[in-house]
């Protein structure tokens, strides 16, 4: 009888025989790798485990440091439980919500009853790095889902108790650290020694959890101010809590109870009366003697940029306004004079693939009030066309303008700032899985992406997912630095859509072929919208942001 089963480990590209039974971890010491930083999980044939998962029959796995987006949630995930074990155990009676990543770090909100003080913060944080220092293992259980129910409503934990209910399963698992107990969606670490590197301090009203550096793990994430972001999370958390609606398991609850068409219904017109209150700014500007010509509007990937442009056009017409649209995609230069990435590709993300000459001759232009032909980019060929699109600027015209590099200072640099005004649109989710376990923003956009792409631009879920790295290094580099430049944010995530995403989102997931890399991230993606109660999109109006990846819009796109 053979009591061995052969690894064949990518990183190296070795096989090994191991006992049936051995843990990631005793494998990847088996291997003899050796890693700039400490392995944090894995991926067993494309798919995530942590170190503690045991293999019983022959594998092919690649191991994973916090360099990669899956390594680093998981050294998130384990430092959070971390943070909710030391505050239970210094502050019984409080409550812990781990809300969402803001400042290159993720911001928590402790209810104490009291304001949160500078003492609060250095005990917390003396008692994380205890915890950490005894290397205290984290323990997964498997039970039925009535069983961990039972468990998380003894400790009054009834966000995880509303979630497990209306999820649907039968089995699920909880983790414990000594005696706490919690739930991650997600891998953790074998222990807590692998935690060396985080910081905890004030923020706003509440806590900033400070983790490593990605590219570089030796040294924390810088903290950059957004107090912008932060204010538009808390706008949208508080407007949750007024409706009874602090996390998926209530959502899911409000949806059985045939509350699904009026939350759609209040979300959209809660945008709509967001872009109403932009246009009124933007229309009052110009009573105050300083009008404004030019609306840049800019954001990362598939936050709905194009259809809330649309929808502002409309608002300011009420004003009396005449918006004329202008993409800055139009004004790429030609394909041969595109800049190159590191690997020698066309990077279309950067900021000098636009031909800044020409775009600014023609805005001094029309300012000046001459007539100006526009381009049209043709991306078939990669060269800019002239189809006769003349324009002259009139009296009460705006241009509305929309781009990845609208915010960048570089791009208007001759506009006076009087005549400016600057939008940020990102999709910033705002209701958590529970207590301790938030959406992430970048998830949102990702499955609008795959669906979109899949619908309109021929990609399948593989080659979307295949993409995202680089299109998210695109967004760190060419439009975050400049979002807390905006006039004014505007959030394009709405309540109800996972719940209405799902149904489009798991077709699409379920045909990335498990022999591909892509298809850890595909697995990750389809149990997280399984979370969510699927909702029909037939209640959606045709003007909402999401009809612009789902399609039934009534905009032209």
């Amino acid at each position: 009888m053979n009591n061995k089963v052969k690894i064949w480990c990518k990183n190296n590209n070795i096989y090994e025989e191991f006992p049936i039974g051995s843990t990631l971890l005793d494998v990847y010491n088996g291997f003899n790798l050796d890693f700039p930083y400490r392995v944090v999980s894995a991926k067993v044939n494309n798919r995530s485990e942590g170190l503690n998962f045991r293999v019983y029959n022959n594998k092919d796995v690649e191991f994973l440091d916090v360099r990669t987006a899956s390594g680093m949630r998981t050294y998130v995930r384990s430092l959070c439980f971390v943070l909710y074990k030391a505050v239970s155990e210094l502050y019984p009676e409080s409550k812990l919500y781990v809300e969402h990543p803001v400042s290159k770090g993720y911001f928590c909100n402790l209810q104490l009853g009291r304001p949160v003080t500078q003492a609060d913060v250095d005990a917390i944080k003396q008692r994380m790095e205890a915890i950490v220092a005894a290397d205290m293992r984290f323990c997964r259980t498997e039970c039925h889902t009535e069983e961990a129910m039972r468990i998380f409503s003894e400790r009054g934990m009834n966000d995880k108790v509303k979630l497990l209910q209306t999820s649907g399963s039968l089995y699920t698992y909880y983790y414990t650290l000594g005696h706490t107990v919690d739930d991650y969606y997600g891998n953790l670490l074998p222990s807590t020694g692998y935690l060396k590197l985080f910081d905890l301090v004030l923020y706003d009203d509440g806590l900033l959890l400070r983790v490593p550096n990605r590219e570089n793990p030796d040294r924390l994430e810088e903290v950059v101010k957004q107090e912008k972001m932060l204010d538009v999370f808390k706008e949208h958390v508080k407007w949750n809590h007024i409706m009874g609606l602090s996390n998926v398991g209530d959502f899911n609850m409000a949806c059985a109870a045939g509350h699904a068409t009026d939350l759609i219904k209040v979300a959209e017109a809660l945008q709509e009366k967001k872009i109403a209150r932009i246009a009124d700014d933007i229309y009052q500007r110009g009573q105050e003697g300083n009008p404004v010509k030019v609306v840049l509007i800019s954001g990362p990937s598939s936050s709905g940029k194009t259809t809330f442009s649309k929808r502002l056009s409309v608002q300011l017409m009420t004003n009396g306004l005449i918006p004329y649209p202008i993409s800055l995609d139009n004004y790429f230069v030609e394909r041969e004079q595109t800049p190159r990435d590191a690997n020698g590709d066309y990077d279309y993300e950067s900021f000098h693939a636009l031909d800044l000459d020409l775009f600014n001759r023609q805005l001094q232009a029309l300012l000046k009030g001459e007539e100006v032909e526009l381009p049209r980019f043709n991306f078939a060929l990669g060269s800019k066309e002239y189809k006769g699109d003349k324009l002259r600027l009139h009296d009460n015209m705006v241009l509305i303008m929309e781009g990845i590099h609208a915010l960048n200072p570089e791009l208007t640099p001759q506009i006076s700032v009087e005549n400016k005004y600057k939008i940020y649109v990102s999709a910033l989710t705002t209701i958590s899985l529970d207590d301790h376990n938030w959406i992430p923003t970048t998830d949102n956009r990702w499955v609008r992406r795959i669906i979109r792409d899949f619908n309109y631009r021929g990609y399948s879920a593989q080659e979307t997912i295949s993409r995202w790295e680089s299109v998210r290094a695109g967004e760190e580099r060419w439009i975050f630095p400049y979002q807390e430049h905006a006039d004014v944010m505007f959030n394009s995530a709405l309540l109800f859509e996972f719940a209405v995403l799902r149904s489009h989102i798991e077709p699409i997931l379920n045909n990335v072929p498990r022999n591909c890399p892509e298809y850890a991230e595909a697995c990750r993606l389809l149990k997280f919208v399984k979370y969510f109660t699927s909702v029909q999109d037939k209640e959606i109006p045709p003007t909402s942001l999401l009809r612009e990846f789902l399609g039934g819009s009534s905009f032209k796109y």
